[in-house]
């Protein structure tokens, strides 16, 4: 399975983003940044606040620990908790009262420091990413570089501010290579929330051994089973027994563990066919005359 690194993460954030409206025509009258228009500011955010027309009293404040700017003339003004439109419709209204007629006033967020996700595994370049207001999975992906040829395609966000609409604090993704499929873009549309970390989780990796006809390692594809690993390595060769080991080691205790698997009962319906798990080993003997 090819699975989309840098370039074909971008290729899903381009394939998945709404069709930009044809432009408007200007008006003089400045408005708060299109960017974010969801974003709640916090502590630490560095804001462009530009009064226009009057040089003085425009600045770069960072928000301080007590949600507030200190600002010319009007000193110092809580944003916490505001978007960036309410915070420039508070402050043109602050300067209309006592300062300005008709002042024009423009807020932007400079500097995402307030809120953030992690991103942990395989990803090109893991770490703490910002949310800038309706931050998707897939912004974020794109943010970190894409998956890492490692990478499994299975992503897990835990939350540990709420829980998602389902139910639960964590949530478990699996996102397929080539084409995004209609569930991968309803993925990677999940919107993302302070606090979540996000993981990308590594490839892992069974063996064929023995008397099939391609021996090897492979890749544990979800809901892979023994017959189904016996088949991805060509079936058995004509020597082949259909009573085959599995063999499995616990990650807790380090023991091994052999479990045999009747190939014949398991296709005739009669015995299940087993799941793999991760560094499983199947067996086949050569069977005897």
């Amino acid at each position: 399975m090819t699975l989309p690194g840098a370039a074909g993460v971008l290729w899903l954030a381009v394939a998945s983003a709404p069709q930009a409206a044809p432009p408007s025509s200007p008006t003089p009258t400045p408005s708060a940044s299109p960017v974010a228009p969801d974003y709640r500011v916090g502590s630490g955010d560095v804001l462009d606040v530009v009064v226009f027309g009057n040089e003085d009293l425009s600045r770069s404040p960072t928000v301080q620990t007590n949600g507030s700017v200190s600002l010319p003339l009007l000193g110092e003004v809580q944003v916490a908790g505001l978007s960036v439109a309410e915070i420039q419709r508070k402050l043109t209204t602050l300067l209309e009262r006592d300062y300005l007629v008709n002042p024009q006033v423009e807020v932007k967020v400079k500097d995402y420091q307030s809120q953030f996700v992690t991103v942990l595994g395989e990803v090109n370049s893991p770490g703490k990413k910002p949310l800038r207001g309706r931050t998707r999975l897939v912004d974020v992906l794109v943010e970190s570089g894409g998956f890492t040829p490692r990478a499994s395609g299975e992503v897990s966000i835990t939350r540990s501010e709420g829980s998602f609409d389902a139910g639960g604090n964590t949530l478990r993704l699996q996102l397929t290579g080539g084409n995004p499929s209609p569930q991968d873009r309803i993925n990677l549309e999940i919107q993302l929330r302070h606090g979540d970390v996000i993981a990308a989780s590594p490839k892992y990796y069974v063996t064929v051994e023995g008397e099939v006809v391609r021996p090897g390692r492979y890749v544990l594809e979800p809901d892979l089973t023994v017959g189904g690993a016996i088949s991805t390595a060509g079936g058995l060769t004509r020597f082949g027994s259909s009573d085959v080991k599995l063999r499995r080691i616990d990650p807790q205790t380090g023991r091994s563990q052999i479990l045999g698997v009747d190939l014949k009962a398991v296709r005739s319906g009669k015995k299940p066919d087993l799941p793999l798990q991760p560094n499983d080993v199947i067996s086949v003997s050569r069977r005897f005359f």
